[in-house]
């Protein structure tokens, strides 16, 4: 589990980040990126830093691009607004984020098909035989 003091850095570093991509890079390449998390490592030296782009999957690539020629650029700029005595690297990793929702609402929709099957199927059915299976218990006559 991630330390207080890494939690704090990972938000301090999504935010100048975020902060510095709305100022806008002098990259053409770059789309409309989102930063939607940071971790960074136990001993403050590397920061992974998840983003999703909106967009096509060529514009998804040239922003890719685009962030991994600006690293040192970014990571200049973290530098200067972090109080630690190493700056931490960066590293771009794009987030799933879309891809798996979309395939989460694809699941769901097909469970609520087969839930709509199963209950039609329902309606229509009777019992295979009694309507209680369940053994109940003798009663005794007066005579045991």
């Amino acid at each position: 589990m991630a330390s207080e003091r890494q939690a704090r850095l990972g938000d301090r570093i999504r935010v100048i980040l975020a902060e510095r991509l709305e100022k806008g890079l002098r990259d053409p390449r770059l789309g409309f990126v989102t930063i939607t998390d940071v971790r960074v490592t136990g001993d403050l030296q590397h920061a992974s830093v998840f983003y999703t782009v909106l967009g096509s999957s060529e514009e998804r690539e040239d922003s890719a691009k685009a962030l991994k020629a600006a690293t040192g650029m970014l990571r200049t700029e973290v530098g200067k607004h972090l109080n630690v005595r190493l700056t931490p690297s960066l590293e771009f990793i794009p987030d799933a984020i879309p891809e798996n929702s979309a395939h989460i609402e694809d699941l769901l929709r097909e469970a609520r098909e087969r839930d709509a099957a199963v209950a039609g199927i329902a309606a229509g059915a009777h019992y295979a035989g009694e309507a209680d299976p369940y053994i109940k218990p003798r009663e005794l006559d007066d005579e045991d």
